[in-house]
């Protein structure tokens, strides 16, 4: 077994991640700040997918997407403002219920529209470029997402530790109830900043599978949601570096029986792709054992 065979997989891997990440940060942030896991999350980003598919046979790439992001923040600025802001006293699990409750909303609105039906994304110049790299051939976007990745979460830290809203967002994630009087700009913003973070990762994740139906956003949705426990819910590094190992474990597993049979470990393929969603949760289960609050969580003191 050659590396120009694992390669590929590695860098699908690396991919997958990066999109996995720019998701998987609106998880994080919703929850430093709220304590909430938005489960609408995943399906916010089936719907920027779908929206590109409409947009973009309508009107020009230049012009759909940019519309298709601003597009996305106000869907994610809506749910806030009226299936979240209105339940703030309410009991954590009331919040949950109404999460969930968003969820399918948005999922049955997309089976109304499309009927179901799988959607094929638009192929974006330039980054459905296919390309060569070591012998293995891949997309451009499988090679710009990681970069876009990083850049993107650095963009965010540096906001959040240099700017006003940056140190009113840390000051609501530190004592909500202190700090009452910033709370509804904050959480705005927060929504705002995932939302869009999951616009960004929607292209570049249909670019790769270009397939969409209403139930597009939930497994991506849940590994996103894994990865940011993974990291340590409430960090954005975590939760970036927890989405990063899950792409690639994923990938490389989806990939083990290529790669055992050109070892000849095996003489046939054991089907063994079936279990790379599984693995994800099984991850999961063992970090939790060694870790419970995630890599690099914080141990918090729940006052009673």
């Amino acid at each position: 077994m050659s590396f120009s065979e694992v390669l590929p997989y590695i860098l699908s891997g690396i991919s997958v991640g990066g999109q996995y990440a720019l998701i998987a940060i609106g998880y994080t942030m919703v929850y430093g700040i709220l304590r909430l896991i938005n489960f609408a999350h995943g399906d916010v980003f089936m719907v920027a997918g779908l929206m590109m598919v409409y947009l973009s046979a309508s009107m020009p790439l230049y012009i759909a997407i940019p519309v298709t992001i601003v597009l996305t923040v106000l869907l994610g600025f809506a749910i806030e403002r009226a299936a979240y802001k209105p339940l703030r006293t309410a009991p954590r699990m009331s919040i949950m219920i109404s999460a969930i409750g968003v969820s399918y909303l948005l999922q049955n609105l997309a089976l109304y529209v499309t009927g179901g039906l799988n959607k094929n994304y638009p192929s974006i110049p330039w980054l459905s470029d296919t390309i060569h790299i070591a012998g293995a051939v891949t997309k451009r976007v499988t090679v710009v997402t990681p970069i876009i990745t990083i850049v993107l979460v650095i963009i965010l830290v540096l906001f959040i530790n240099h700017t006003k809203m940056g140190m009113a967002m840390r000051a609501v994630s530190r004592d909500f109830e202190t700090a009452q009087l910033m709370i509804d700009s904050v959480i705005s913003m927060t929504f705002v900043i995932g939302s869009l973070l999951a616009a960004i990762g929607s292209m570049l994740y249909f670019t790769n599978y270009p397939g969409v139906v209403p139930t597009s956003g939930a497994m991506p949705g849940l590994k996103c949601f894994v990865a940011a426990v993974f990291g340590g819910i409430g960090s954005i590094p975590g939760a970036v570096v927890g989405a990063f190992i899950i792409g690639i474990c994923e990938n490389l597993i989806k990939g083990l029986d290529t790669m055992l049979v050109s070892a000849g470990v095996v003489s046939k393929p054991l089907n063994l792709a079936t279990f790379s969603d599984a693995f994800t949760f099984v991850l999961l289960i063992i970090i939790l054992f060694v870790r419970p609050t995630g890599l690099f969580g914080e141990k918090q003191t729940d006052k009673v």
